[in-house]
C-alpha cells in the first residue's frame, strides 16, 4: 500500500463523495460550473493513461506552462499516478524562461495553455532538443508546419483508446509509488540569478499536507476555497492540495485580473493571496469610508473600535469578551462588517493566508477588526510552502506567526533564519554546488531572509542579500520601508535605494488613477504624465503622505528623496520576478541616472 496522499486522492474522494465538487471552472462565456470528484478523478485516470501513450516513464518530468486551469491540476495528479514529476511554469514567462526550465528539467511533454503560451513553447522548443511534444488546453487553431503539437481533447482521446497493457502498466506505477519519489520541480524566482529548481518528494507534501491538517483544522469540507494565485507558486499549489485533501471545493481563477468580480460570484470562505491584494483592498475600503456622511462614517470608526476590542484584545489571546462587548459587536458586524465583507465578496470569512512579502500591522489589526481573519505565514518553494504560520489565539502582531508541527526553526549567523524539517526540498536538481550551500554543515536549511524569534513566533527583518549599509554604516531593511509605503493608495511600487550612500532614496511608481484623480479636484495643471509626475504641488502632497508614512522610523532609515516614475515595474522588463518580487540589481542599473539625479 503506497503511503502517498497525492497519488490517489483524487479516487479516495471519488469513491467516498463521488457527486460533491471538486472544483469549479468557468466556460468560454465566463460562467461557472461544478467539476464533481467522480469527473475530477475520471478525467486525471485518462490524463495519466494519455501520459504513458505518449512515452513518460516513472521520475520523466511533464511540464505545465499555463494560467490557472482545472487541467493544470488534472496533468498534475495524472503525473503523481505515472510517478512522473510535476513542473509547472509561471504562465507570464518569456521563451528564453521556457526554454531554460524545460532544458534543465528534460522535459519532453509541455502542456501549453492558449495560444499565446502555444506559440512561445513552440519558439522555445527550437532551443530544446528534449522536449518532443506540446499539448495546447485551450481549443486554438494549431500551425499549419506544426507537427509536434496537439489539442487537449485528442490528448485525453490517447488516454480513453488506450490499450489495456498501459491500463495495467499505469496501475503498477501506482502500486510501486514511493515516498521518495520526486513529486514536483519547483523553480525559484531567480531574484538574484538563474532559476533553481527546488525538488519536492511525495514524503516532503505527506508531512506539509499533515502537519496543515493539524494546524489548519477549522477548514471542512463545506468551505469554498479560491485559487487566485498561479498554480505554478508554491503557496497556492501547497494550500490548493490542502484543500482538497480536506474534500474543500477549489474555484479555479483563471485571470488575477478578474479577481475583484470572480470573488463577488464564487463567495469563498478561504483564499490564500500576497499582501498587495490586501492593501489594495484596505485601500478601498477606506476610500468608501471617507467618502461617506460624517454620521456613517462615525459610525464605522465606532465599529471598528469596538473589533479591535473585541477580535485583537480579547479573541486573539483566547479570552472570552465581556457581556457588554460581545453585544456591542455582534450589532456592529450585523449592521457594518457584513456590508463591508459582503462587498468585498466573502461573506463567510473562515481564514485567509497571507505571505509572500511583508505586510503590515496595521493592514491586519483592520481586517481582523472587520471579522476577516488574515492568516499571515510565512514559507519557502524550498519548504514546501509554509514554515511558519497564524495560530487563531495567541499569534503576534507583526509576526509571521510560529512553526507548524514538525517543522523546527532556529536563528543562524548574520540573524539568518534557518530550517529543519521532512518539509525541506532535497536539493536543487542539477545543482549540486547550490545544494551545498544552501546547508549548514549540521543540515539545517538557509532561507537566506534575516529575523528573531520571540516567545515563539518568528518575526523577520528582510532578505539578508537586500540588506544594505549607508555609507555613515547604518543598515536599512528596504523591504520594511516599502511594506510602510505601500499601504498608502496614491502609491502602487517602491524600490527602495541607498546602498553606499550617504542618504535613503525611492524610485516610486504611483497610482496614475488615484493622482489624477487628485490633481483633478485640486485644480492641479498638467498636459501628461510626465507634467503630472513633476508639478510641485504633487511632489509636495506625496512628500508629506510619506513622512506620515515614515513615523516611528530611525531618521537615517527615512526618504530623503524620490522620484515619480511614468511606468511600472514588470516582468516583461524584467524587473519584477514571477512572483512580482522587485529585482534590485536591475532596477540599479536600468534607473542608474535618475538614481544619481536624486543623489547629486
Amino acid at each position: 500500500m503506497i503511503d502517498n496522499i497525492l497519488t490517489l486522492l483524487s479516487a479516495r474522494h471519488a469513491k467516498e463523495r463521488p457527486e460533491a465538487p471538486a472544483l469549479a471552472a468557468q466556460d468560454e462565456q465566463e460562467r461557472w460550473y461544478d467539476i464533481s470528484w467522480r469527473e475530477f478523478d475520471r478525467q486525471i485516470a485518462v490524463a495519466s493513461r494519455a501520459l504513458a501513450v505518449l512515452g513518460v516513464e516513472p521520475q520523466h518530468c511533464v511540464a505545465t506552462f499555463s494560467a490557472n486551469r482545472p487541467e493544470n491540476l488534472v496533468t498534475d495528479f495524472a503525473c503523481y499516478r505515472n510517478r512522473a514529476v510535476s513542473v509547472s511554469i509561471y504562465a507570464t514567462s518569456s521563451p528564453e524562461q521556457v526554454a531554460y526550465i524545460v532544458n534543465d528539467a528534460g522535459c519532453a511533454v509541455l502542456f501549453a495553455g492558449n495560444a499565446t503560451q502555444y506559440h512561445f513553447a513552440r519558439e522555445a522548443m527550437e532551443h530544446c532538443p528534449c522536449l518532443k511534444q506540446i499539448v495546447v488546453i485551450k481549443p486554438i487553431e494549431l500551425d499549419e508546419d506544426d507537427s509536434s503539437s496537439m489539442l487537449w481533447d485528442d490528448f485525453m482521446k490517447l488516454g480513453e483508446n488506450a490499450s489495456p497493457e498501459i491500463s495495467a502498466e499505469v496501475d503498477r506505477r501506482i502500486a510501486s509509488a514511493t515516498p521518495d519519489d520526486i513529486a514536483t520541480l519547483v523553480y525559484t524566482s531567480g531574484t538574484t540569478g538563474e532559476p533553481k529548481g527546488a525538488i519536492l518528494t511525495h514524503s516532503n507534501y505527506d508531512h506539509a499536507l499533515e502537519a496543515h491538517r493539524v494546524r489548519l483544522d477549522m477548514l471542512n469540507p463545506s468551505d469554498v476555497s479560491m485559487a487566485f494565485l498561479p498554480l505554478s507558486h508554491i503557496f497556492e499549489k501547497g494550500f490548493t492540495y490542502v484543500c482538497l485533501m480536506v474534500g474543500i471545493k477549489v474555484a479555479v481563477n483563471r485571470d488575477p485580473r478578474a479577481i475583484q468580480d470572480t470573488i463577488k460570484e464564487v463567495r469563498p470562505t478561504c483564499m490564500c493571496a500576497v499582501p498587495r491584494f490586501w492593501e489594495k483592498v484596505y485601500t478601498a475600503v477606506h476610500e468608501k469610508i471617507n467618502s461617506m456622511n460624517p454620521v456613517s462614517r462615525s459610525m464605522v470608526r465606532m465599529a471598528l473600535k469596538v473589533g479591535h476590542k473585541r477580535n485583537v484584545d480579547y479573541r486573539r489571546r483566547g479570552l472570552k469578551p465581556p457581556f457588554w462587548l460581545e453585544k456591542s459587536y455582534q450589532f456592529f458586524d450585523r449592521k457594518v462588517f457584513a456590508m463591508l465583507r459582503s462587498a468585498i465578496g466573502i461573506d463567510n470569512p473562515k481564514i485567509f493566508p497571507t505571505a509572500g512579502a511583508p505586510v503590515s500591522a496595521e493592514i491586519v489589526e483592520f481586517f481582523h477588526s472587520a471579522g476577516l481573519f488574515l492568516m499571515v505565514g510565512y514559507g519557502l518553494s524550498e519548504t514546501t510552502a509554509t514554515v511558519t504560520c497564524f495560530p487563531m489565539v495567541d499569534y503576534l502582531l507583526g509576526s509571521v506567526g510560529t512553526p507548524i508541527p514538525e517543522v523546527n526553526v532556529k536563528i543562524g549567523d548574520n540573524d539568518e533564519v534557518l530550517v529543519k524539517s521532512p518539509t525541506v526540498m532535497r536539493g536543487y536538481y542539477n545543482k549540486p554546488e547550490a545544494t551545498a550551500e544552501a546547508f549548514t554543515p549540521d543540515g539545517w536549511f538557509r532561507t537566506g531572509d534575516a529575523g528573531y524569534i520571540r516567545d515563539g513566533a518568528l518575526f523577520l527583518t528582510d532578505r539578508i542579500k537586500d540588506l544594505f549599509k549607508t555609507s555613515n554604516g547604518k543598515y536599512i531593511a528596504p523591504q520594511a520601508i516599502e511594506t510602510r509605503l505601500g499601504t498608502d493608495k496614491f502609491i502602487e511600487q517602491v524600490a527602495v535605494i541607498g546602498d553606499s550612500r550617504k542618504f535613503v532614496s525611492a524610485l516610486i511608481v504611483p497610482d496614475y488613477e488615484a493622482l489624477r484623480k487628485w490633481a483633478d479636484t485640486n485644480k492641479v495643471a498638467y498636459s501628461n504624465t510626465d507634467e503630472l509626475l513633476t508639478a510641485p504641488r504633487v511632489i509636495d502632497m506625496m512628500a508629506k503622505r510619506i513622512e506620515s508614512l515614515e513615523k516611528g522610523l530611525a531618521p537615517y532609515e527615512r526618504i530623503k528623496r524620490f522620484t515619480l516614475l511614468p511606468h511600472e515595474f514588470t516582468m516583461e522588463n524584467g524587473e519584477l520576478t514571477n512572483t512580482l518580487k522587485i529585482k534590485r540589481r536591475v532596477i540599479n542599473e536600468r534607473y542608474a541616472s535618475l538614481i544619481e539625479k536624486m543623489y547629486s
